[in-house]
């Protein structure tokens, strides 16, 4: 489908630009009296197709089509194919020769872009394996830890240890459980093996479904809600959107220490829905700013109970599914204390949304 799309905007541009190019010359030919000017319009135009157009078969049919346009409507005898004349013959090897290079240079500075594209991905990928590799080694230490320990020396262990134990399990668990969903969503959405379904989904369904998923884990923290009166319907993948949210407030609770109140807030403003979630905890590092949505930064001294939460495996997640639907997303300090992550998604369709 998108292989399609490509040649039929290469079509579409090599019929407007050669299209363009008729009239044009007409005029300096019958109104500016610069005839000499005609060929030199219609190698501009065979550059023009080569230079936004793939391959080499658009720059070379404009570059056919022009010699036989410039020799049959603006070279006498007009109206007659006559190559035996020098210059209609030099004027199609020159057009020739600028479609093939100009479509072999900008061939080459696309793969170089694509082939730059690729490297920054694997080096995306490497960061993000040696960052997965690094989160996961915690929580399954103290998974075989506990476990064995429960196994082993279950039967010295008071009832309150045991309960400590398996709580941690429990949690260490879930973590691991919700790491894999997330690189699950990122990996899909990446690759492109996961297709966007967007519906007009009401903004208190979502709001509810995502505090309703974070209060199962997160009980005793509570999320001030400032939301817009009125009805707002927002095309999302309402599952995906629910995983943003998640993952934002969870981020605040595992990263904000000290906090005391989450602020979940949402507000229409011309065709946007901007969303924010604001904490008033220690806010985040500035070496950490550039890096908070690529997975990637690993601060240097961190405590033991910490290791597992600091890849920023969720924020990649949320950075990538709201790219995905057309979205921003930032992240910055507050002057008072805390962070404010913030979000952007259109309120209507794009139509030119795929």
């Amino acid at each position: 489908m998108k292989a399609f799309s490509f040649r039929f905007r290469d079509a579409v541009l090599f019929t407007v630009i050669l299209t363009l190019c008729f009239p044009i010359s007409v005029l300096m030919q019958s109104v500016f009296r610069i005839p000499e000017q005609v060929t030199t319009t219609f190698a501009f135009a065979v550059f023009l197709i080569s230079l936004v157009t793939d391959g080499y078969f658009w720059g070379l049919a404009a570059a056919l089509i022009s010699v036989i346009l410039v020799n049959y409507a603006f070279t006498f005898p007009y109206f007659e194919l006559n190559f035996q004349i020098p210059s209609n013959f030099f004027s199609a090897v020159v057009m020739s020769v600028i479609a093939v290079l100009t479509s072999a240079l900008t061939t080459k500075v696309k793969r170089q872009e694509l082939l730059k594209a690729e490297t920054e991905k694997e080096k995306m990928r490497a960061n993000l394996l040696r960052a997965i590799s690094h989160d996961l080694r915690t929580p399954l230490t103290t998974i075989y830890g506990s476990s064995s320990v429960l196994r082993e020396n279950g039967a010295s262990l008071t009832e309150q240890q045991k309960d400590n134990m398996l709580r941690g399990i429990q949690e260490d668990a879930r973590w691991l459980v919700s790491m894999v969903e997330n690189l699950l969503s990122i990996t899909r959405i990446e690759s492109g093996n996961v297709e966007l379904i967007k519906t007009p989904t009401a903004l208190d369904e979502l709001i509810d479904s995502a505090l309703l998923k974070f209060r199962k884990h997160n009980p005793r923290r509570d999320v001030i809600l400032e939301l817009p009166e009125e009805l707002v319907l927002i095309p999302v993948d309402p599952l995906l959107m629910v995983q943003v949210l998640v993952n934002l407030l969870e981020n605040a609770v595992q990263h904000g220490h000290g906090l005391t109140k989450i602020i979940l807030r949402v507000r229409i403003q011309e065709n946007q829905a901007i969303f924010e979630v604001q904490d008033d905890g220690c806010g985040i590092a500035p070496e950490r700013l550039p890096h908070i949505f690529t997975g990637q930064y690993i601060p240097n001294e961190q405590s033991a109970d910490t290791l597992k939460r600091n890849a920023g495996i969720g924020l990649s997640v949320c950075a990538t599914i709201i790219r995905a639907h057309g979205g921003t997303i930032t992240a910055e300090n507050l002057p008072q204390g805390g962070a404010l992550f913030r979000f952007r998604l259109n309120t209507e369709e794009s139509t030119d949304e795929q």
